[in-house]
Order: structure tokens, then sequence, then C-alpha cells
């Protein structure tokens, strides 16, 4: 039998990690896993709290509104103008999203057809390289370059690429996909570098599709900048912001698309059609995390920093030395020297049996992340620690 928008998918190769992690588990060993992305962090309390309210209140039973509710889409505008300085229209440049990776995915049936292409990073997060291809449109990859191994600066290079890729089409792609800081690679850019993409996209009349995913998460100063910032850059680009990282409000999907009306409009067209939004106590509640819980984000980022510093110098005392990301919530890191027969399924694997060490292999975010494995930030700094004292015994071959 033929299923026709999954049959050019990969195999999901983060599934033998799970099943191997499975298999430790149910055999008595401690697995330490920085596998899945998955906050372990609370959700802000405020929201709980205004969730269990609202769940008892019978007129929120009923259908909401695919586009999210008027008071949620105030939220996110007010929270763009408060940490960006963005003027965003409510009513017209925003629509609400069953998470970041529903926007995406659909976001891409309104921009992309057959015959069409887009640009997207190699490696990047697995829905990127992936939505395109349910529209029925072509990828057209280019490098990701790890910010510890390239002698330029990451953006710089994608930009190059970018440039590069486009003069080479045969068929001009008609979107962008890309994401700062960047998952799974953390690379990292400034203003001035959205500023080059938004006028590379308004010469050429392409749509950029950012993923602003870990807008919250910059590490050491670090402000991640969002592309609106930018002038113009409404005319042609469109952002999703979520609650999954900012807030840790995974299971919940509640995330955003903001940016070019006429984007807006058509996305929110389609989820006429495909849904009735979120639970509405899940959007009241989510706009209490908003409105009540503003330094939620940055409680959480210290967290992430401490976590990242403790895995960063963990690492680096048994002889694997990693760059140290400036956001997200990864860490993204070459497999060792003595290690690199291995594709990184192989050490993926081998850090599970060897030293029940659970991470990402870098092929499971495209086959420019070979060579790599992701680190999630999801262990506390006494499991880190641990999971540092297991790696030392497995990696015997480090100096």
């Amino acid at each position: 039998m033929e299923f026709r928008r999954i049959n050019g998918l990969p195999p999901y190769v983060f599934a033998q990690i799970n099943g191997l992690k499975a298999e430790a588990r149910a055999a008595g060993r401690d697995v330490i896993d920085f596998g899945f992305g998955n906050p372990d962090l609370p959700s802000p309390d405020v929201a709980v709290a205004k969730l269990a309210e609202a769940a008892r209140n019978p007129r929120n039973h009923r259908y909401s509104a695919s586009r999210g509710i008027p008071n949620l889409r105030l939220a996110i505008a007010t929270r763009y103008k408060s940490l960006f300085d963005v003027d965003l229209d409510p009513d017209t440049e925003v629509v609400t999203t069953i998470g970041a990776k529903e926007g995406l995915t659909h976001l891409m049936w309104v921009l992309l057809g057959p015959g069409d292409s887009a640009i997207v990073p190699s490696p990047s997060y697995p829905i990127h390289l992936a939505g395109p291809g349910f529209a029925g449109a072509t990828v057209i990859t280019v490098p990701m370059h790890d910010p510890g191994t390239s002698t330029n600066d990451p953006g710089d290079d994608f930009f190059d690429g970018l440039v590069a890729a486009w003069e080479g089409a045969v068929v001009k792609p008609r979107a962008i996909i890309c994401s700062f800081p960047h998952n799974p690679t953390s690379a990292c850019v400034d203003l001035a570098f959205m500023e080059r993409l938004v006028g590379f996209a308004l010469e050429h009349g392409i749509v950029i599709c950012h993923d602003f995913a870990y807008a919250d998460l910059g590490f050491d100063g670090y402000r991640p900048p969002s592309i609106l910032q930018v002038p113009r850059a409404r005319e042609c680009c469109v952002e999703l912001y979520t609650l999954t990282k900012s807030f840790s409000m995974a299971g919940w999907r509640v995330g955003f698309m903001v940016g070019n009306a006429e984007i807006v409009a058509a996305l929110t067209k389609l989820k006429s059609y495909l849904d009735y939004g979120t639970f509405q106590p899940v959007q009241i509640a989510a706009i209490v995390a908003m409105n009540e819980a503003v330094d939620y984000p940055e409680e959480l980022r210290v967290i992430y920093q401490s976590r990242r510093d403790t895995l960063i110098e963990g690492l680096a005392r048994i002889g694997w030395p990693v760059t140290t990301p400036r956001g997200s919530m990864f860490v993204w890191a070459p497999i060792p020297e003595p290690y690199r027969e291995m594709s990184s399924l192989e050490f993926s694997k081998f850090l599970i049996e060897e030293a029940d060490v659970a991470t990402s292999p870098g092929v499971g975010f495209g086959g420019g992340g070979d060579g790599h494995v992701r680190f999630a930030l999801i262990e506390n700094e006494l499991r880190t620690h641990q999971a540092v004292r297991n790696l030392k015994r497995a990696l015997t071959k480090l100096d």
C-alpha cells in the first residue's frame, strides 16, 4: 500500500535510540537522558492554577477559535513589544498555532506546492526538512556549520551558502526556513545578519519563515534577535514563537505565527478548515503565563545556563572539549577524535550501552549532522555530574 505523504520520509533514527534506552531501563539500568529536548522544568504555577480554574467552567469546554482567542493574541503582541519593541496588530499579524510544529507544517501548505522548493539549513530540526515535502515541494539544503569548528561565523557561512543555492537553483525557491538560535547546532546570529537576510528576501521575492523556539534562551549576555526587528521585515517574513521552552509549557501546545499579514491570513484560513484551536482553558492559562509570569523565562534561562556550564566543564575535564553555546537548550558535540570512525548513530548507541547516557545522533537532523551528537539540557547538575563520570569510564580512548 502506498502512503503518499510519508513515503519519502527517512527512517526516524531517534526511535532506535529510544528503543535502546527503554531496553536499558527495563533491565534496571539508570540511563541519564540528554536525548529528547523535552523540558523537565515545571510550567508556571499561576498558569497551572488558571488552567484548573478555567477547566471547571463548562462554557470553556465548547469549540474555541482556531486563530486563538483575542486576549491570547493580544498577550503575545504585548510580549513582542516588551521584548523586541515590535508592534504587532493582534487582529491581522498574529495567529495562534497548536505548537510550532503544527504551525510550521501548515505554513508550508499555504506557501508551497508540487514543483516548488524551499531552502533549509542542514542539519536542522527534522520538521524543517520534512515540512516542505508534506506540501509536495522539494528541499534545497544549505550547510549550517558547527560554531566550534567553522573558521567563519556560522551565520556568514550560511548566508554564503544561501546565495550559492539561489544562484544554482533552476526553479527559484519560494521560502527560506531558518531558526536562530539554531537547533541542533546552537548557532546564533546578530541583528545585522537578520538585516542581510531580510534584504536578500526583499530583493528576490522570497518568504522567510523564522522558527524562534529559543527566543528567550540566550546566554552570557546574548539576546537572540527577532527577525521582525528589521525594518520592512513584515513585507516578507513570518516568525514562529512558542511557550514550549520560554515558559516550559511543552505539552500545552501553544504557539504563534506572527508577521506578514497576508501570510497570517492565509494560515488562518487554512486552520479554519483543520482545527478549532487549542482547548480554551489552555489558551486562558497561556494568557496568564505571559501576563503574570513575565520573569519566568529569565528564571529558566539561568537554570539552563547553569546546566550548560556543568556539562561543558565536565566534558572538558574528561578530554572531550566542546564549544560553549550562546543560545538554545542544546550542546552540539563533535564525536571525539578517537571515535570518529563511528557514525553518529553508532556512537549514540555506544554511549547508551557503555555509559548509560542517551544523546541524539546528529544524522537524525539530516546528513549534515553526522559526526556529532546533541545533548539536550534536560538533566540537573547532579545528574549531569554522574553522566560525566559514566562517560569518563566508557570513553577509554580519551586523554
